[in-house]
């Protein structure tokens, strides 16, 4: 497995916040562009490896071009992409489990998933989980559902622009 310098165990990193200062409570999930450490823990056969999604677009792959490159599947098997809604987005090129159904997604123009964290992708036999920091993952706004699984979040305010904050892909 070559990750191309972008391994790196997050204990004993601060944690990124938005909240410096502010006293302590759910909030929104509308953190500045890209924040919350964006990764996947990649594991097969008792490796436990993680890969920070450093840029807007990282591919995964056994292609030396692919920024995650993984033996035994396609050379160009999947693409993470960042999008203008600040979403990561997994898009397939080869075969793979997931832990929800591939939809269209508007932003792009394509069929794929918008990761959340915990989201979990097999391909081959590496098994690969998404994980952003809870504060800025937009799936689960003021801290979570209240009353367990089914009870309705409450609505949280329009996103951010990001379009300015958009890296060039």
């Amino acid at each position: 497995m070559d990750t191309h310098g972008s391994h790196t165990e997050l204990e004993g990193r601060e944690p990124e916040s938005r909240h410096e200062g502010a006293a302590h409570g759910p909030t929104t999930t509308h953190a500045r562009w890209g924040a919350g450490s964006p990764r996947l823990i990649i594991t097969r056969d008792g490796l436990h490896e993680t890969f920070l999604i450093n840029g807007d677009h990282a591919r995964i792959g056994s292609a030396a071009h692919c920024e995650l490159q993984l033996s035994e599947i396609e050379p160009m098997h999947a693409e993470i992409t960042h999008d203008e809604n600040d979403e990561y987005v997994l898009i397939l090129h080869g075969p793979a489990s997931t832990s929800h159904a591939q939809a269209q997604i508007p932003s792009l123009h394509v069929l794929g998933e918008v990761l959340r964290s915990g989201a979990q992708i097999v391909m081959g036999p590496w098994r690969l989980v998404f994980e952003r920091d809870e504060f800025a993952d937009h799936g689960r706004p003021y801290g979570g559902r209240a009353g367990g699984e089914g009870a309705l979040d409450p609505e949280q305010p329009p996103r951010p622009d990001y379009r300015g904050h958009q890296s060039a892909a």
